[in-house]
């Protein structure tokens, strides 16, 4: 049994949020099952939802702890907790972290012992159907933040031995995902994503009817 497993609602804002701003860096949050007494000894950790936060300055203070709290508020009524960081760098290339991105991600650890920490390889960002997934996964395990093994990680439904991630690039949804930079432009703009999530649900429920 995989460690980690993505929902495909996750998985699918990663990639859109990536793809929406190609020619900037991105970060968001990963909202994990809060786990029940019963499922407390489990060693895996499911990511059910990606929160995209921001595409202009991604670590100015103020609106990180903004967004922070805002998405742990969130998360609590959701039965969710902040389990996770993700970012793609400006350069196609660059698969590197850096000190603020650690400190947001130290800050998540504190209050999730085995948090995530998820780079895009923005040069699997294409039209085309791919059989690899382009997350790099760093799991903090022992104190140290360990790359995890592709084997050790799973996506719902198959989701990348198919080509649902070509669908969801071909049908543009990313034109319509809301990060907080977009939210905080305009209020009325929905960072939960529900539109959103509706239309990469209803693209899965067709792939997989078929």
């Amino acid at each position: 049994m995989a460690d980690i497993v993505f929902s495909s609602r996750a998985y699918a804002k990663i990639i859109l949020h990536a793809a929406k701003y190609p020619h900037c860096a991105i970060n968001g949050l990963l909202l994990a099952k809060q786990k029940s007494k019963s499922d407390a000894k489990s060693s895996e950790l499911r990511i059910e939802d990606a929160i995209p936060l921001f595409h202009i300055c991604l670590h100015v203070s103020p609106m990180a702890e903004i967004a922070l709290t805002t998405v742990d508020q969130y998360a609590t009524s959701k039965g969710l907790v902040i389990a996770g960081y993700y970012l793609a760098n400006e350069t196609i290339n660059d698969l590197s972290t850096d000190k603020p991105a650690h400190r947001i991600v130290d800050k998540i650890v504190e209050n999730y012992g085995n948090g995530l920490l998820v780079v895009v390889d923005n040069r699997e960002i294409k039209l085309e159907k791919i059989s690899s997934s382009p997350l790099r996964v760093s799991q903090y395990v022992d104190g140290k933040w360990k790359l995890k093994d592709v084997m050790d990680i799973s996506y719902d439904k198959g989701l990348i031995h198919t080509d649902v991630q070509y669908s969801f690039l071909k049908a543009g949804l990313y034109k319509n995902l809301v990060d907080f930079d977009n939210h905080l432009d305009n209020i009325s703009l929905d960072w939960q994503n529900r539109n959103l999530n509706k239309s990469i649900d209803a693209i899965m429920e067709k792939h997989y009817i078929q």
